[in-house]
């Protein structure tokens, strides 16, 4: 199966993509999606929409996973936070992908065992669970961690399933 991991941001969105076969999992790709600052705040939501579209038709992921937005203490920057990832959640449900959302601080749980994580710890787990994966910055990281997340998380629901019948 293969699954896309999204870090929305305005300025900057990462996605990563993952094969998950049972327990494991392997790097497809990833990357940055990158929006002009100069832009009018439209041209910049449907750049991130257009662009991510491109992605999502090229790599025909199965399932999606989205970080949910924490509050900035900058409201602004929340608000564009919350507009750039409505935009992600849109290219998605256009694509007629299910989309999981998940917590900051659950992702970080998933991946190194505590919600207080470092980034850095983060990013470690990442390249130890997907070796070899070149990572295009910190939002890619950030998004494979997400997809990481998301097939663990499909794994055992499917494991709870299986046991329930």
């Amino acid at each position: 199966m293969i699954l896309i991991g999204l870090d929305p941001g305005l300025g900057c969105t990462g996605w990563g993509m993952i094969a998950a076969e049972g327990n494991r999992l392997s790097h497809v790709a990833n990357g940055q999606i990158r929006t002009d600052a100069k832009a009018e705040l439209a041209v910049r939501l449907v750049d991130l929409h257009d662009r991510l579209a491109d992605v999502l038709a090229e790599y025909r992921p199965e399932g999606a996973a989205v970080e949910e937005v924490f509050v900035n203490e900058n409201p602004q920057s929340t608000l564009k936070l919350g507009q750039a990832r409505g935009v992600v959640l849109l290219a998605a449900a256009r694509s007629g992908i299910a989309v999981g959302e998940y917590a900051p601080r659950l992702v970080k749980k998933a991946l190194v065992g505590t919600g207080a994580a470092e980034k850095a710890q983060v990013h470690a787990m990442v390249q130890r669970l997907l070796p070899g994966a070149k990572v295009a910055g910190a939002d890619a990281a950030d998004a494979l961690a997400v997809a990481i997340t998301h097939a663990h998380h499909l794994a055992s629901n499917r494991a709870l399933r299986g046991h329930a019948a």
